[in-house]
């Protein structure tokens, strides 16, 4: 049975890959700023079968509170074999080219409170030599693009960390998987204009949740933005500093 700690667990494809682990009978401990909504989600896994259901309202840019929040869950659930890492925020581009408050606002939510919450895990996994750690990146980090560079430097250096902190915990049989979603039709882009290249966070959250029992080392969700991605980062800088996408 897996005890699995999800963190950002009202974002719509965290919430998607915890019903599929309690219709499996795991148990979760879910961590996120909504208390009402966390009690809401954590009542209906529970009718959804997960053999146990804990919530935990924090503010996880509050890095001083990271280690009391991983307490509670172990003592709460008699330790922790998994951790999905899925918080974090879609910047707003323009409102950060203006102002350096923003960006390095957005930076700390996206990739320094999940690093933070990294360090921590990770220790904690090397010494007992067993755990699984999964963190939702993004393809927006494998290449800056002018529409999303605040984000996408973001998950840039995610994606650079967990690549580092995999081959590190190698050697104590603690596996990092490195999730790298596209465009996902979810709350948080509501906004956006959808077509083809956009998926539903259910289809996402499958395939989060079949990497992690497969302890895969990154994936692409959909599994072809692997080729989008590729033919992005072949482009030459004199050819991709003209293209719009």
């Amino acid at each position: 049975m897996k005890k699995v700690l999800v963190i950002g667990a009202t974002s719509a494809i965290a919430e998607h890959c915890a019903r599929l682990w309690a219709a499996r009978g795991d148990a979760l401990y879910l961590v996120a700023r909504n208390e009402e909504r966390l009690k809401t989600i954590a009542a209906d896994l529970k009718v959804r079968g997960a053999t146990e259901t804990h919530s935990h309202c924090t503010d996880l840019n509050d890095m001083s509170s990271h280690a009391a929040m991983l307490d509670a869950a172990e003592a709460a659930m008699g330790g922790i074999n998994t951790v999905l890492i899925a918080h974090g925020t879609l910047s707003n581009q323009n409102a950060c080219e203006q102002s350096v408050e923003e960006t390095l606002a957005e930076i700390n939510t996206n990739a320094l409170s999940t690093i933070s919450l990294l360090t921590h895990i990770a220790n904690r996994f090397e010494g007992k030599q067993a755990g699984t750690i999964a963190v939702i990146s993004s393809v927006a980090g494998d290449r800056g693009r002018a529409s999303n560079y605040v984000y996408g430097s973001a998950k840039a250096m995610i994606t650079a960390f967990t690549s580092g902190l995999r081959q590190r915990l190698h050697k104590s049989d603690v596996s990092v998987v490195t999730i790298k979603p596209g465009f996902v039709d979810t709350p948080m882009t509501a906004s956006f204009k959808k077509g083809l290249l956009w998926a539903k966070p259910a289809a996402i959250a499958a395939t989060i949740v079949r990497a992690i029992d497969k302890r895969k080392d990154e994936v692409y969700v959909p599994a072809f933005w692997w080729a989008v991605m590729a033919v992005i980062k072949l482009l030459p800088v004199s050819v991709f500093k003209r293209t719009k996408f």
